[in-house]
């Protein structure tokens, strides 16, 4: 195919849950959520090459984590059947976002996946396609393959388009991975909020219900979250680890990502409506 050999880059944003609620739990043991998610200008970045050859490569390798089983070779796997020639690809993964992180960073990057190959590989299957795909690898995959903010409902397969102020974020990763599966299983996670009518204009006066427990089971985080307190409201980001805090400003945000204590890793990024992906693709032959 004429794209062999030619290197495609494509963003993987990461997303902030600028609250997060839990409505419920269902008999499948899954939790109703709430969620209202952002992108943000900062993330991963993936590299495709079209290989002429039937093979699908992925690099580097993840410690712990076979090839099998890495979400980026579960993406591409899922667009094989959908082929209409026998190409390949080679997808090298330059890592920015912590894993474990509550900035999606895994699922963006399952995302970017599908988009980028359903473009180069000629696919033609449809954003609703994709999300159905992408709902298999992750609850944040879809939001990820539509790249438009919105107040997310369900396991976070149902959403409807937000328009949150695009504000300056400074993100604090305190060096511990919080176990989603740890915290979603445990007795004292609150299940019962109230459902919302729609997407709040001010997300500030909702609140994250996984906040508490994990800084009561993590205590880095809760350092984290205290340090961030000195210059901004803070809060978590989905299970965490991560913390963030809003800026009226660049500068200011900056400001206090120069006073992080070495024990943390931060970055800033503006918040954005609409994923970077989307216009990325648009420069894809």
């Amino acid at each position: 195919m004429t794209r062999s050999n030619k290197v495609y880059t494509l963003p993987a944003p990461a997303k902030l849950n600028l609250f997060l609620h839990i409505t419920g739990r269902r008999a499948d043991g899954y939790h109703e959520l709430e969620t209202l998610f952002q992108f943000l200008s900062f993330g991963d970045e993936l590299h495709f090459q079209v290989l002429a050859a039937d093979s699908i490569d992925v690099t580097p390798a993840l410690n712990d984590v076979p090839l099998e089983s890495h979400l980026v070779y579960r993406a591409a796997q899922l667009l094989v059947p959908y082929r209409k020639h026998n190409s390949g690809v080679h997808i090298h993964v330059d890592k920015h976002l912590p894993m474990g992180g509550g900035v999606g960073g895994g699922s963006s990057n399952a995302a970017t996946t599908l988009l980028a190959l359903n473009r180069l590989w000629e696919l033609g299957l449809s954003p609703t396609k994709l999300a159905e795909l992408g709902l298999q690898l992750g609850a944040d995959v879809p939001i990820f393959v539509h790249g438009q903010a919105a107040l997310a409902r369900g396991v976070g397969e149902s959403f409807t388009p937000a328009y949150p102020k695009e504000a300056w974020y400074l993100v604090v990763h305190p060096g511990v991975h919080v176990s989603t599966a740890e915290i979603f299983q445990h007795p004292d996670l609150p299940r019962d909020t109230a459902p919302i009518d729609s997407a709040p204009e001010n997300w500030q006066g909702f609140h994250n219900d996984c906040e508490n427990l994990v800084c009561s089971v993590y205590p880095q985080v809760a350092s984290a979250h205290k340090w961030l307190l000195n210059y901004a409201p803070s809060r978590l980001t989905g299970t965490g680890a991560c913390v963030f805090a809003c800026f009226s400003t660049e500068t200011a945000a900056q400001q206090a990502l120069r006073a992080l204590p070495d024990s943390y890793r931060g970055f800033v990024a503006r918040g954005v409506n609409q994923s970077p992906v989307m216009d990325a693709l648009k420069q894809l032959p």
